[in-house]
């Protein structure tokens, strides 16, 4: 999966989670690996489409993903190793959704006040714009 399809796991799901912070920021970072203005605009490929709801299975909870999901991801040409990577990405930004909300973090209400910060995290990855 390219970095853009990555983040745009980690948007959907902490949509779904309703983490502002999270959802945003992760917005305006796969709108730049991706080349759009707005995330949603984003094209999705039908392997994708079937990653994603992999991921909002995993959202919803571990167990609740199904093997026909996994299987219709497959048939769209998911490898093993993306399922796997939507998987921890999904979870992961379960426990960060929570982390963020539960620290009552500050988040502009929208992902285009995270533009300069997911400029710099797209040109020089996320430990150097966190330096």
């Amino acid at each position: 999966m390219t970095r853009g399809e990555r983040e745009l796991i980690a948007t959907t799901v902490s949509r779904g989670n309703e983490c502002t912070f999270c959802a945003n920021s992760h917005a305006a970072i796969a709108a730049v690996e991706l080349g759009v203005e707005d995330v949603d605009d984003a094209p999705r490929s039908a392997k994708l489409t079937a990653l994603l709801e992999i991921a909002l299975q995993v959202r919803e909870s571990g167990r609740a993903v199904t093997t026909k999901a996994v299987e219709a991801a497959r048939a769209e040409g998911a490898s093993d190793e993306e399922i796997h990577d939507t998987v921890l990405i999904a979870a992961a930004f379960c426990m960060f959704n929570r982390y963020v909300d539960g620290l009552g973090t500050a988040a502009p209400e929208h992902a285009r006040s995270y533009l300069p910060i997911a400029k710099a995290i797209t040109e020089h990855g996320y430990v150097a714009a966190a330096g």
